[in-house]
């Protein structure tokens, strides 16, 4: 009964938030950010409760598809949270926690068919290294698809809405590397961390996640070579990061759901 209704009561306040950022930017007038960020971090701290509860059901971790997904909105949110008290992240707010709402009654009423596991210092340092990696990419897709719209409509000479309260493109371009590059670091540490301690790594059922998994951190390789020798920004840089981070869903969320909901 407790984990229902801290998911619920964390789901219904993260659409409140989200739908008062939405309106704010849709009505083309600045959100009231202490009242976003207030409700945000009340939901989260629910949030981080019903996650407790879902991923610690008895003896064990419970890493299924569902209280994984509500694991890495849970630290999506709070990261942005976070970062909003410094950056000018707020417009992720919009998408993020609908997503966090979603998620987190997901875990709660559809429970998962693996039974908890134990795991070692070297598998758990692998787990929190991979879920840190993909929450930190998340973010930076999202914040890559805002770039986008903002780099059209000032191409386009529009100049409201979304637009108006978002920083100067050269700013959101520099907080986007800046993840990246963070990403990029827990990504690599992710998969030595797997080749180290990880004995079935190329074993047949993981063999495609670690596949695409080196094919995500090749395209991300790529894109901050790219940057730091050719300068590499706008629209070229942004489908790198989509395509590094489509790669990326696919070895975590793809894998899972064959693995979960279809053998």
């Amino acid at each position: 009964m407790t984990l229902l209704l801290t998911s619920i009561f964390s789901a219904l306040i993260y659409l409140l938030a989200g739908v008062i950022q939405a309106s704010a930017l849709s009505g083309n007038k600045p959100a009231p950010r202490s009242l976003v960020m207030m409700l945000g971090a009340g939901a989260w701290v629910l949030h981080t409760l019903s996650v407790y509860l879902i991923l610690h059901p008895g003896n064990g971790i419970q890493l299924g598809l569902f209280p994984v997904t509500s694991l890495i909105a849970w630290l999506v949110s709070g990261l942005v949270i976070l970062s909003c008290l410094k950056k000018p992240l707020t417009m992720l707010f919009v998408a993020i926690f609908p997503c966090a709402s979603i998620s987190v009654l997901l875990a709660a009423l559809l429970p998962s068919a693996n039974l908890p596991q134990q795991y070692s210092g070297g598998e758990i340092a692998h787990i929190l290294t991979s879920i840190l990696a993909y929450s930190i990419f998340a973010i930076a897709a999202l914040q890559a698809i805002v770039l986008a719209r903002q780099d059209h409509e000032l191409r386009n000479h529009h100049v409201r809405g979304l637009v108006r309260s978002l920083p100067p493109l050269q700013l959101m371009e520099q907080l986007l590397f800046e993840m990246i590059w963070l990403g990029f670091a827990l990504l690599s540490a992710s998969l030595l961390t797997g080749l180290l301690f990880l004995q079935d790594i190329f074993a047949q059922h993981l063999v495609h996640k670690t596949g695409l998994s080196f094919i995500a951190w090749g395209l991300f390789a790529i894109l901050l070579w790219g940057r730091h020798q050719k300068g590499w920004r706008g629209m070229k840089a942004i489908r790198w990061i989509l395509g590094g981070f489509l790669f990326l869903m696919l070895a975590y969320f793809g894998s899972k759901f064959v693995l979960e909901l279809m053998v």
